[in-house]
């Protein structure tokens, strides 16, 4: 019941600075749980934003009245990557004794932002859901971990897919809850859902 609604949520995207992107904005008004109605879109080019500082900027809705007040900030990705199972970062056993030593109790009051970091082994799924006519699924998988967000390739007509890629997200908040997602990609379509896994960090 807001015509100047104020949300002050903060979101991560991982961007690689060789590929060309938009940020795509949308914005929607909800009555109720099944209606929804565009109020506006607005698009970033975040190649022209100066990097390694805030930028403040008013983006009017396009073919729409309002403009929203975002704070966008390009900084150098710190702590994510993706890599494929053979190369995997804590492979190393030298590594792995220097994040002990990193996290060790002695030092965990050194930067209270660096609470650790999470690795994630994204192997294969088995028996998935059938979303295609010929019988079989193009998978993918999605990880978010508070507003992270990583995915696998899609491995095209296959119930049975092997991603066989390792994720490893710093964590920003030990309450958070990894979230696996296994959706069927449908072209230009939204992907189908195909099952879902909810992680707490707590709990591993």
């Amino acid at each position: 019941k807001s015509a100047n609604p104020q949300w002050r949520e903060q979101f991560d995207f991982h961007y690689f600075s060789d590929r060309k992107d938009m940020l795509d904005i949308e914005v929607w008004r909800k009555d109720n749980k099944k209606h929804e109605e565009l109020l506006g879109t607005c698009h970033v080019n975040i190649t022209a934003l100066p990097a390694k500082q805030t930028n403040c900027l008013e983006l009017p809705l396009e073919k729409h009245p309002g403009s929203l007040l975002m704070l966008i900030a390009v900084a150098p990705c710190t702590g994510v990557s993706i890599s494929d199972l053979c190369v995997c970062p804590l492979g190393d056993p030298s590594e792995r004794q220097q994040i002990s030593q990193r996290y060790c109790i002695k030092n965990s009051f050194r930067d209270i932002k660096d609470i650790g970091f999470l690795q994630v082994k994204v192997l294969k799924a088995v028996d998935l859901m059938a979303a295609d006519f010929s019988g079989k699924s193009d998978p993918f998988c999605v990880l978010e971990l508070g507003n992270d967000m990583l995915q696998t390739h899609t491995v095209y007509k296959n119930l049975n897919p092997e991603w066989n890629k390792v994720f490893t997200f710093p964590i920003k908040d030990i309450h958070d809850v990894l979230e696996v997602t296994v959706f069927d990609e449908d072209g230009d379509k939204p992907p189908d859902f195909l099952g879902k896994v909810a992680i707490p960090l707590l709990s591993v």
